[in-house]
């Protein structure tokens, strides 16, 4: 496939996939493109991972004054769609 230019600024485009989907990032305004499959496959992603979502959350625990801080969790993506642009 031949290397695409970005029709906002003309920059290069960038490809990343990651599982199923595969877009086009560009180097200068960070615009996207992706296919219509690619897009399907996105919605897709996106719902499964909103749907597994409720298994990960806890409930808070009540307040009191002999409790300690909470360990430092590494922060985990809000959404799928967000891993596509983490570098």
């Amino acid at each position: 496939m031949d290397d695409m230019t970005c029709p906002q600024c003309g920059e290069s485009m960038a490809e990343r996939t990651l599982g199923h989907v595969t877009i086009q990032r560009c180097t200068g305004c960070s615009g996207v493109f992706l296919g219509r499959a690619d897009l399907g496959a996105l919605i897709e992603a996106e719902n499964d991972w909103h749907a597994h979502q409720s298994a990960n959350t806890a409930a808070l625990p009540r307040i009191t004054s002999e409790m300690s801080r909470p360990p430092v969790v590494p922060e985990r993506s809000r959404a799928f769609v967000e891993t596509l642009f983490k570098s």
